[in-house]
This record gives structure tokens, sequence and C-alpha cells, in this order.
């Protein structure tokens, strides 16, 4: 909507402009902004994850588990048999929300016969979430969250537990990709509602400076990094 059409919008923005001592936007200026968000310019990118397809997966892993969140790694038909072990070895019910996802669904959940799953949103009685992944970043353990139909945004902070599904091949190195792919699979017009980025647990320091897992999410975060 332009400007003209707009009073109030029109208003706002030569507000701006005045404290910013910019006067009118020219066609110049205009098109210097159009042209930045055509091409958006990259950030900087950290040295230490400029590695090799598997020194990448290694680095992600080290720093996920620093960031106190526990790591398996397993080929994709293990996927969900290490899911259901690790609810038994961490005394879990064998039950969990988990996105509906096309994603997920490539794993024989069926396999795993006292594993009951529903899927869906997250609510207030689920104790157990599985998701997927947009991304991992390697340079800090980072996990990248897409809201959608295919990845309610509950279920990242609802349940205390948080299960990660993440392929190896969706592990980059830094945080200037992860823009690019987003712009690259929605387009600017279709991006997702919602972008999350997770690193370990929920935390909190602000009661006498000691770390208190589970303050505004999950207490626990599990990734199963699937092998190519």
């Amino acid at each position: 909507m332009s400007e003209t059409r707009n009073p109030a919008r029109a208003q706002i923005l030569d507000g701006i402009r005045r404290s910013l001592h910019r006067g009118d936007l020219t066609d110049t200026a205009r098109l210097a902004v159009e042209q930045r968000l055509a091409v958006p310019p990259r950030g900087p990118v950290v040295a230490r994850a400029q590695l090799p397809a598997a020194e990448k997966v290694a680095l992600f892993c080290q720093w996920a588990e620093a960031n106190n969140a526990t790591v398996s790694r397993v080929a994709a038909a293990d996927v969900p048999d290490e899911v259901s072990a690790y609810l038994a070895r961490n005394n879990l019910p064998a039950e969990a929300a988990i996105a509906p996802s096309p994603q997920l669904e490539r794993y024989d959940w069926t396999s795993q016969k006292l594993l009951n799953l529903r899927r869906g949103r997250g609510e207030a009685r689920d104790q157990v979430s599985i998701t997927g992944a947009f991304a991992g970043i390697a340079e800090t353990g980072t996990l990248v969250m897409a809201s959608g139909p295919d990845h309610p945004v509950s279920l990242n902070l609802l349940p205390d537990t948080h299960i990660v599904v993440l392929r190896e091949g969706d592990i980059v190195s830094g945080y200037e990709e992860v823009w690019t792919m987003l712009r690259g699979r929605y387009g600017k017009n279709s991006m997702p509602r919602t972008v999350n980025t997770i690193t370990g647990p929920s935390r909190t320091g602000d009661i006498e400076q000691a770390i208190e897992l589970g303050a505004h999410g999950p207490r626990r975060m599990h990734i199963v990094v699937v092998h190519d």
C-alpha cells in the first residue's frame, strides 16, 4: 500500500525520516533500499565453523552438548528405537506429542509397539514432544525451527522434554546460511510466521546467578542426529 493511500503510515515514516535527518525519500534512496531487499547482504562469517561436512556435524554435536543438550547419532532406521530408548533411560512415559511433519513420517514409528504418539500441537498435559528442525548451526550448536502446519510452535515450548530429529544434511556452518535457506525455501512473501533459534534446554540465571534449567520451556533437550 502506497504512502499516498495511507496518510497515517506516511506520517509515521515522515517522522522517522526527520529524526534521521534524511528528508524526503528520493528515487535514488528508494532504489538503494529496493536493491538491498532484493539481494540482502551477508553478515560476518565465523571461521571456526567453516569445515568439511563431517567435522561440521561433529562441531554441532560438541556445542549442543556444551549447552546442556544430549546428542545421539544414528542411522535413519534406528530413529524410533533411539527415541524409545531415550524415554526409557530417563524414566519418561512411552508417549509423546509429535509434529505432523512429512519429514518425521519417513521413520517407522510403528516398529515401537509400546510408543504412543499423538500428532498435533503441544498441550499442557504433554510431557514429551518430538519435532524435526529446519536446520542446525555448527558454530553454536543451535537448532532453527520454522513454524507452520507441520511444526506447531507449542511443541518447542510446552513439554518438559523436547526430542529433536535433525538430519546431518541440514547442519550448516553459521547463521547467515540459515537466512539464505529460509529465503530460498519459502520466498519473501511466504516466510514462516515464527523462526525460533534454540540452543540447549531452556535456562535462566536470574536468581543469584545460578543456572536453572526449564525456566521458560523444556528442561531436557535430546537431539537425534541422523546419518544421511
